[in-house]
């Protein structure tokens, strides 16, 4: 970029695309209920507006991330985002459940295109001793997307309908896009290349193969997708047991859970230090016990108060594990950085969608206990993985 302050502007841009699409992911958790009630099936049934949006976005993935190598990054993100707007609008008219779950699966599908393209724009762009703190920044776009969502889902089932909820995304996509598009043009005119020629080179194929035939690239990958399916498997229905479990509101079901993002924040201000205290693996073994802990305060918490405790635990041990996964993914294959990333998002939100389609049968046949408790003891399990992972992995390259 010609000035760090055309760097900080492009950055705090996809931060912004990257809290919409964050809040479009999380913001039919807490509407479930109302959901499930308004089109005569089960809390489990209507978890399919999850599923579907995270099964689409995870596929997705494998498209976009070529594709914003072939024809721009940055470009593609611009356009994706106007994409998910019209995602958005079939939910605020959808007459059916199943009408819904469509227009879900058009919204997350092109949502495939943002955070991770983002994020591979960043590794293009920023050197990589800035690289960490400034992943660390866009983070929190995500984060607090995820809060925002969670948060306004409740709201708007609780108030005035959950199609607002959808009505308000509309307007975020569409504003972000338009300024996401004159950026665009900022850039084109600054004589700012858009395009990888490597990329083009390679092809799509070539590219996927590149990335799926590193080994490191295959652990990370599978990490990061049983990651997703066991920390949001269970987040998806934390408001829903919250609300039946403590008899409150919606609204404040969803914003408990929110509190997450509080978490999140507090990695985001204390990473460098953690990260130079306990080392890379340090923070892979401690993220999966934090959110151990965070399931079984979720579980075992006598009254509604300590599901804040679960929330800000739950956020905190997330990105100590998964800022670990991430940072690899940047550098796991430098020569096709936007295809590892989409690569590294895909299998992060397939898991998140197996894991939501995998929760909604537990809770429907077994109850919420099995799911929060089976988490509990399987993401420590995961946390040590990857930390011994991490000390026979080979040396990371930069470019």
């Amino acid at each position: 970029m010609p000035a760090m302050s055309s760097e900080a502007r492009a950055i705090a841009l996809l931060a912004l695309a990257a809290f919409v699409s964050a809040s479009a992911f999380r913001i039919c958790d807490p509407m479930l209920p109302q959901l499930a009630a308004e089109f005569g099936t089960s809390t489990g049934q209507a978890a399919r507006v999850v599923t579907a949006f995270a099964v689409a976005y995870g596929v997705l993935q494998m498209f976009f991330g070529p594709v914003g190598d072939r024809y721009g990054k940055y470009r593609v993100v611009s356009v994706a985002t106007v994409a998910c707007a019209l995602g958005s609008a079939g939910a605020v008219l959808a007459p059916s459940l199943d009408m819904l779950v469509l227009c879900r699966a058009v919204s997350g599908a092109a949502g495939a295109g943002i955070v991770p393209l983002s994020m591979a724009w960043i590794g293009d762009n920023v050197p990589y001793e800035r690289r960490q703190a400034t992943l660390a920044r866009f983070l929190t776009g995500t984060i607090l997307g995820m809060s925002a969502g969670q948060l306004a889902g409740g709201l708007f089932a609780d108030t005035v309908g959950w199609r607002w909820a959808f009505a308000a995304l509309v307007v975020g996509y569409l504003v972000v896009g338009v300024l996401l598009h004159l950026e665009v043009r900022r850039q084109r005119a600054a004589g700012f290349a858009q395009v990888d020629p490597n990329a083009v080179r390679q092809g799509f194929v070539g590219q996927a193969r590149l990335v799926l035939g590193t080994p490191w690239a295959r652990i990370v990958l599978a990490t990061v997708f049983i990651e997703g399916l066991l920390v949001f498997g269970a987040l998806a229905f934390a408001p829903s047991y919250l609300h039946e479990r403590f008899d409150i509101s919606l609204t404040a079901a969803g914003a408990l859970v929110a509190v997450y993002a509080v978490g999140g924040l507090i990695y985001t201000v204390v990473a460098g230090r953690i990260l130079k205290r306990l080392g890379e693996r340090g923070l892979a073994v401690a993220g999966g016990l934090v959110l151990g802990v965070a399931f079984l305060s979720y579980l075992l918490g006598p009254v509604w108060m300590w599901s804040l405790l679960a929330s800000v635990l739950a956020g905190f041990g997330y990105y100590l594990l998964h800022a670990t996964l991430q940072t690899n993914a940047t550098q796991m294959v430098p020569s096709a950085r936007g295809t590892a990333v989409a690569w590294f998002a895909s299998c992060l939100f397939m898991g998140q969608a197996a894991g939501v389609a995998l929760a909604g049968a537990v809770v429907d046949e077994i109850g919420a206990a099995a799911l929060f408790g089976g988490s509990a003891i399987l993401l420590p399990l995961l946390g040590a993985f990857f930390a011994r992972a991490l000390k026979a992995r080979p040396k990371p390259s930069t470019p």
